[in-house]
């Protein structure tokens, strides 16, 4: 039997793209389910080096953490993954599988995401439920990639009605000018992962957001 349609995004989104190392020495599934206590409602799971079978467990894993605390759960662009684990959704590079392609095997079971670097991917991404958009400001995790600053922000939402994740060099310093651009979260990495202290850091990050 198909499922049902998954649910829509909360707002503002706050989304940890959870990967790599954690500067607090804990597991990824402890800092993640630290991140979401401290107010991030998304997380995105890239690994891009680990093998299916492996990332499989951990996603199994971050996603029974996510529906605990009520966060969605995306991975990323391993669309085999997402469905076996039944996440909530998954996030496509501009060179991934189109997001047509994605739909007609997904289905209504996953929400799809698309990350795009100017106006022209945004409107290419065509059915996409979710932007994610950079780089906004140089970014450690990208490095060497110019920033495109707010300015991108109000031409994508200007040009599409779907929401906008900022990503790149977005800190609670920052993250105001981002949100008055019009985008409707952020999402970040370093700034919580990077954090000896993941619950702190995410709810800093939450309220940078909230003041528009």
């Amino acid at each position: 039997m198909p499922k049902s349609p998954r649910p829509g995004f909360p707002r503002p989104i706050l989304c940890l793209v959870a990967g790599g190392p954690v500067a607090s020495g804990v597991s990824l599934p402890d800092a993640v389910d630290a991140a979401i206590r401290g107010g991030v409602n998304l997380v995105q799971l890239r690994e891009k080096q680990m093998a299916a079978g492996e990332l499989l467990v951990l996603a199994r894993e971050i996603r029974k953490i996510c529906r605990s605390r009520g966060a969605l759960f995306y991975v990323n662009d391993r669309l085999d993954v997402a469905l076996a684990c039944d996440a909530d959704g998954v996030q496509l590079g501009e060179r991934s599988l189109p997001v047509d392609a994605v739909r007609s095997v997904a289905g209504t079971r996953l929400l799809i995401g698309r990350s795009v670097h100017s106006v022209e991917g945004a409107v290419a991404a065509g059915d996409a439920d979710l932007l994610v958009l950079g780089t906004i400001y140089p970014s450690a995790s990208h490095p060497g990639e110019p920033a495109s600053g707010t300015g991108l922000i109000r031409e994508v939402t200007h040009a599409t009605s779907v929401p906008v994740v900022a990503i790149g060099g977005i800190t609670p310093a920052n993250a105001g000018a981002v949100m008055e651009a019009g985008a409707s979260g952020v999402a970040v990495v370093g700034v919580i992962l990077g954090s000896k202290d993941p619950l702190k850091a995410a709810a800093d990050m939450r309220r940078a957001i909230a003041r528009r």
